[in-house]
């Protein structure tokens, strides 16, 4: 399966979540539209992640597409983590619906209701029913798990 694996090479996104006091975020390469009517979304966060902690309390969750040009975004996303950092501070986010935090530089961004989490192993899928989306200033090619090597993990991996 590795072989099979080493082939794909999907679009990243970052996903946010905020449920009380407490906001996370991540970088995330398992995510996909998984039902066009109704339309429904599937992002996988890692057990290990900060994100993940919080996420298991929020019901709305945003998504974020990001561009090969915000390969910073990417690394402060993808290698450091909330445990020790407040990824959010300095960037420009505005509340969402259900209180989700939208990172405003994104080049798009939906937030999704939680419909469903389902485990699957060291990763838990969110099921999402997107209720609010947008666009912002970011243009160009979206940023790929190729473009992302490089960028270590912020948090534990096993």
């Amino acid at each position: 399966m590795e072989r099979f694996f080493q082939r794909l090479d999907p679009d990243m996104c970052v996903v946010t979540a905020v449920a009380g006091d407490e906001r996370g975020g991540c970088l995330v390469g398992f995510a996909s539209q998984c039902s066009i009517r109704p339309p429904r979304f599937a992002v996988w966060l890692s057990k290990a992640n900060h994100t993940y902690r919080v996420a298991r309390a929020a019901h709305h969750l945003a998504v974020h597409l990001i561009t090969r040009d915000q390969r910073d975004l990417a690394e402060l996303f993808g290698g450091r983590t909330g445990d020790e950092v407040d990824k959010f501070a300095g960037l420009d986010c505005a509340e969402g619906h259900g209180g989700a935090l939208i990172v405003r530089d994104a080049a798009a961004w939906f937030v999704g209701a939680v419909l469903h989490r389902t485990d699957g192993g060291d990763h838990v899928g969110f099921v999402l029913d997107p209720v609010q989306w947008g666009e912002g200033p970011a243009a160009g090619p979206l940023l790929r798990l190729s473009d992302a090597i490089g960028i270590e993990a912020g948090h534990p991996v096993d």
